[in-house]
């Protein structure tokens, strides 16, 4: 199965389980976010991801140039518990 097949399927489950005044609220800001111009503007495979830096899970201040020198990087985020 391809990974688009899997995303389809996923959503289809998600969406028969949710309720439809909450899955309406989900796709009206799905759309607002689009027309927005924000997918233009995010970062495509194969873009140059601009220099940061963020705080690790003691706190401490890490720089993605420094993380680069050491070798590939890959970026998570963890939303935290809501």
């Amino acid at each position: 199965m391809k990974l688009q097949e899997k995303l389809d399927s996923f959503r289809a489950q998600f969406e028969s389980k949710t309720p439809p005044d909450k899955l309406e609220i989900m796709h009206r800001a799905t759309e607002d976010l689009r027309k927005s111009g924000i997918p233009q503007r995010a970062i495509k495979s194969g873009d140059r991801m601009p220099d940061f830096v963020l705080p690790n899970l003691r706190g401490e201040k890490v720089s993605s140039e420094e993380l680069l020198r050491r070798g590939p990087l890959v970026i998570t985020f963890y939303r935290g518990v809501w």
